[in-house]
């Protein structure tokens, strides 16, 4: 008697599993790492969270206490933020020699993400995709967890997506450690 209880429940419960709302689950990223921004007086200001899905690389980032207007963002090839200039970050990541921005014949670098545009006060919310790079190691040639590290820097202007070397973005306004030297 008590499996006839049991019977007219197990057909409930799979008549509702088969009439789902036929939307694709949600994509869930294999990996994520998170990087906490600073200002060139090391203040933090904001945080990226970079995760890797099937359609590549998100950068969602929030950061605030930034000028107003369009600001270049570009991945550089050293895991280092020493203020106040950002320089120890080196050059865009660059691991296949290609010239600066996307409207440049042989470009773009790696590193190169498109322009990111400040609110009047001071704040960004947005995600950037890319897949030109990956935080995955197995990704050889375009891992961002090189044995120098790499960093994700916002400049004080718009990327032109052209000029060489770095699209005349103007000076480092804000660095975040994506993954340190090994």
């Amino acid at each position: 008697m008590k499996r006839l209880m049991f019977l007219p429940m197990l057909l409930v419960i799979l008549v509702l599993a088969a009439c789902g709302d036929g939307e694709a689950p949600i994509q869930e990223p294999s990996q994520e790492i998170e990087v906490t921004m600073m200002n060139t007086e090391e203040e933090e200001i904001g945080s990226a969270t970079l995760a890797e899905t099937d359609n590549g690389l998100t950068i969602a980032l929030e950061a605030e206490g930034l000028e107003p207007g369009m600001h270049g963002i570009h991945i550089h090839n050293a895991g280092m933020c020493e203020g106040p200039d950002f320089e120890s970050a080196g050059d865009h990541y660059n691991p296949t020699d290609a010239a600066h921005g996307f409207d440049h014949e042989d470009g773009p670098h790696a590193g190169d993400l498109e322009n990111i545009e400040v609110a009047d006060d001071g704040t960004v919310s947005t995600e950037l995709n890319t897949e030109s790079v990956s935080i995955l190691e197995e990704n050889l040639d375009n891992t961002l967890l090189t044995d120098e590290g790499t960093a994700l820097i916002i400049h004080s202007g718009e990327d032109d997506y052209q000029t060489q070397p770095s699209g005349d973005a103007g000076t480092p306004v804000a660095c975040g450690v994506i993954s340190e030297p090994k």
